[in-house]
């Protein structure tokens, strides 16, 4: 029999379901993987195998991270890099990045993950696209594995260097058909499409300053003949349009449509300098965006329209992108500068606390095409983080925890269950010791810098 699991008396449960309820006492009872019921505490049983007290706590359904490289917590606030654009922030760290071994594709994807749970985030995917000296997307799957993250694993690559008109070195581009072979391995030997799936591989090409046009195409292929979803980054800065135009004569969103990569099994991160012919084109086509405000703001690539994307109907999650282009890792952090960014560029209508938090729960679920996560309601997965409201950074503000979570200073998780399991207890994440884990990762990144 399945293991039960009741979370009762929350100051608020914030369902994200079709009613977005907000439940004051509420609570939810689970059985194994699955939600069975959301309500008051009055109105769930009275007992199971755990039961977890949450007064004085907000509960969400876990946070949806849709852009990551995991991989780049290892080059953290590298001095070359700190005060460049995309394409300066890119050549100064490939060559540091063509040092990666297997043990640090591991060990960072354990670092990485760990800073995105205590955040508050229960489902990410990871956009792996350099794989010197025998790295494998498979070192990244194993450590999701270990630490109890909801993972969608990304095969990135790189294909066309700087001797054919790219933007990366020779040294750390792959030939186009091993490519295409081991993504079609990963597909076959991990990937499962079925609803509360731990684990699902998308086909990731980089970017179209990285990758042939017949890449693009054949991944496309690929990746609908076994029904996995695609994923790459698409008209990120102004440098990134002007390459389209000048080497495609198109923009970024003509080009995506040219290749067949628009439709609801394809998320592109960024879009910051999508026009508004490809605000329709996504909208009318399901194709997702994952926004990542910190990374943007960092890189100075502009302010994604995200009002007008949602307007349009666009579907629209939240990524915290490579920590090396954000120097952090914080999903909740995301949401509020998601929050603040809109109203920066658009104004205080363009985004409310509420509307971030729905594009980082419902909005990540939508564009990983699963309906089993981003919401708390029976038949879903029992996916949900808690906050404790009587931390120093939530006083004065409990007339509306809710809007607290986004408005105040980000606060670590106290409580986050995956998947059914408790994955951090009493603000300690409980798969693994991290003292240890954040030592050899510092030694590697060490390693990997030449200090």
């Amino acid at each position: 029999m399945a293991k039960t699991l009741l979370a009762r008396n929350a100051r608020v449960l914030v369902t994200m379901d079709g009613a977005r309820r907000e439940i004051a006492g509420g609570g939810l009872y689970a059985e194994g993987n699955r939600i069975v019921a959301v309500g008051t505490t009055a109105e769930l049983p009275e007992s199971a195998d755990e039961v977890i007290d949450l007064s004085g706590h907000v509960v969400i359904p876990g946070l949806v991270n849709t852009h990551h490289h995991m991989y780049q917590s290892l080059t953290r606030v590298v001095p070359p890099a700190q005060d460049g654009e995309l394409f300066t922030w890119l050549t100064s760290l490939y060559p540091l990045w063509a040092g990666l071994t297997p043990e640090m594709i591991g060990v960072s994807t354990k670092l990485a993950m760990a800073e995105l749970i205590l955040s508050g985030c229960t489902t990410s995917s990871d956009h792996l696209y350099i794989y010197p000296n025998g790295c494998r997307l498979d070192d990244s799957i194993a450590a999701a594995g270990e630490i109890g993250m909801r993972f969608h694993a990304c095969r990135g690559a790189m294909s066309v260097g700087v001797s054919k008109g790219g933007l990366p070195p020779d040294s750390v581009v792959e030939d186009e058909a091993a490519i295409l072979k081991d993504a079609q391995r990963l597909i076959e030997t991990y990937h499962d499409p079925e609803r509360f799936a731990m684990l699902r591989v998308a086909v990731a090409p980089c970017s179209p300053f990285s990758v042939s046009r017949d890449l693009m195409r054949e991944s496309a292929a690929l990746a609908r003949a076994y029904g996995v979803s695609l994923h790459t980054h698409l008209a990120e800065n102004v440098k990134d349009i002007a390459y389209s135009r000048e080497k495609f004569a198109m923009t970024p969103a003509e080009y995506a449509e040219d290749l067949g990569w628009v439709g609801p099994d394809v998320w592109h991160a960024h879009c910051v300098q999508l026009d508004e012919a490809g605000i329709r084109l996504f909208a009318r086509t399901g194709t997702g965006v994952a926004h990542c405000p910190c990374s943007n703001m960092r890189l100075a690539s502009g302010i994604a329209p995200i009002r007008r994307m949602r307007d349009a109907g666009v579907p629209v999650a939240l990524g915290v992108d490579g920590s090396a282009s954000n120097d952090g890792g914080n999903m909740l952090g995301e949401v509020r500068q998601a929050l603040l960014l809109a109203r920066v560029g658009f104004g205080p209508a363009a985004m409310t606390a509420r509307e971030a938090l729905e594009i980082a729960t419902l909005g990540g679920a939508k564009v990983l095409n699963r309906d089993d996560i981003g919401a708390l309601a029976p038949g879903m997965a029992a996916d949900f983080v808690a906050f404790d409201l009587s931390a120093v950074g939530f006083a004065g503000a409990l007339h509306d925890p809710v809007a607290a979570l986004v408005f105040c200073a980000p606060a670590a998780v106290a409580l986050s269950v995956i998947d059914g399991r408790v994955v951090v207890r009493e603000g300690r994440l409980a798969t693994l010791d991290l003292g240890p884990l954040v030592e050899r990762h510092n030694a590697l990144a060490a390693r990997l810098a030449g200090a």
